[in-house]
């Protein structure tokens, strides 16, 4: 009977030519659809369908309707359903920075630019694609990223690959338009998106937290095997710990009065006491916060330290950690923030 065939009985029709009939409907009754919100693809589809009506008898009419309206009734909440429809949705509702972005982004990737998704990650989330996909990849990322964003990814990307990427650039005079747009797409499709991971902090941060609670020898003993195993992991997870003796290099002088101020009197002299009978660092942090204190509370605590005598090195040890444990907490707030001390010393060479 041909594509324009009479079409009688619902249950014989598929869902998308009941979509198209329920269209026509509210088309003939003087409807108003914004069809424009759908994606291409999907207008495309709902209009060959509706191309390939005729003639629907009463009955299978009706029966479209009826489904079509206990399923609205069913219907306990209806959200936008796309990231587009959700920008739209939330606009009014965000900063005007933020919905002017969205907006931007959502207009961009319609034209089929997925570019912005990439551009606007931040630089820990672009370093690995620089060191996960191909040179010739990486060149276009880079030469795709705002001069800034794309000098911090550059320091962060292994020497040589970073040479290679940078002498790859160089190749990407005649790229088509056409293939950085693929590209483009393929990276928001694998990187735009951030993965479920099992664990909020990196392994890093996770292992240093834990050295932070361990005793002394224990600490140096999983560092020591840590360095034979993995000489870089190891150095990263040292930059992570912080304890007694990194509080000279790391803490400002003047955060030194905030970051004791909910450290106890006696467990803050039973610290001093011990680091200033322990190694060089130890002894150079306790004069330090000496140092950075009021002449008045310094002297004091000077001399509460000196009655302590010697200290058994279990509560040496629990004093210590009490005071970094402060200080961390500050860090972690955003109260202060450390220093890095391998960052200086290359400022100031």
């Amino acid at each position: 009977m041909g594509i324009h065939a009479k079409i009688t009985g619902a249950s014989a029709l598929t869902r998308r030519r009941k979509a198209a009939m329920i269209v026509q409907m509210l088309i003939s009754d003087g409807g108003a659809l914004s069809l424009s919100d759908l994606p291409d693809p999907l207008q495309e589809l709902l209009t060959r369908e509706l191309g390939a009506i005729r003639l629907v008898d009463r009955d299978t009419v009706s029966a479209v309707a009826e489904e079509f309206v206990t399923e609205l009734e069913t219907i306990g909440l209806s959200a936008p359903g796309t990231r587009d429809g959700a920008i739209t949705a939330l606009a009014d509702h965000l900063s005007p920075a933020l919905a002017e972005k969205l907006r931007a982004q959502m207009d961009a990737v319609r034209n089929g630019d997925h570019w912005p998704r990439i551009i606007d990650l931040s630089v820990e989330r672009i370093v690995p694609i620089m060191t996960a996909e191909s040179i010739e990849i990486c060149a276009v990322v880079l030469s795709k990223l705002p001069v800034r964003k794309a000098a911090e990814v550059l320091v962060k990307t292994p020497g040589d690959r970073a040479r290679r990427i940078t002498y790859a650039m160089s190749q990407t005079a005649k790229i088509a338009p056409e293939t950085v747009r693929k590209i483009g797409a393929a990276l928001a499709h694998d990187y735009g998106t951030p993965k479920p991971l099992a664990f909020e902090n990196a392994p890093v941060q996770r292992l240093g937290a834990i050295l932070n609670a361990t005793a002394t020898d224990t600490r140096e003993d999983v560092l020591e095997g840590l360095g034979a195993a993995d000489p870089d992991f190891a150095d990263d997870v040292r930059r992570a710990i912080f304890t007694f003796k990194d509080i000279a290099p790391r803490v400002k002088p003047t955060d030194i009065p905030n970051c004791l101020r909910s450290v106890d009197n006696d467990v803050m002299a039973t610290a001093v006491a011990a680091a200033l009978a322990g190694e060089p660092a130890m002894v150079e942090s306790a004069e330090y916060i000496l140092k950075n204190l009021s002449q008045r509370m310094a002297t004091q605590l000077r001399e509460d330290a000196a009655e302590r005598g010697r200290i058994k090195k279990a509560e040496a040890e629990t004093a210590m950690a009490t005071v970094t444990t402060a200080i961390r907490d500050l860090v972690e707030t955003g109260i202060i923030t450390l220093r890095d001390p391998e960052t200086e010393e290359d400022a100031d060479s």
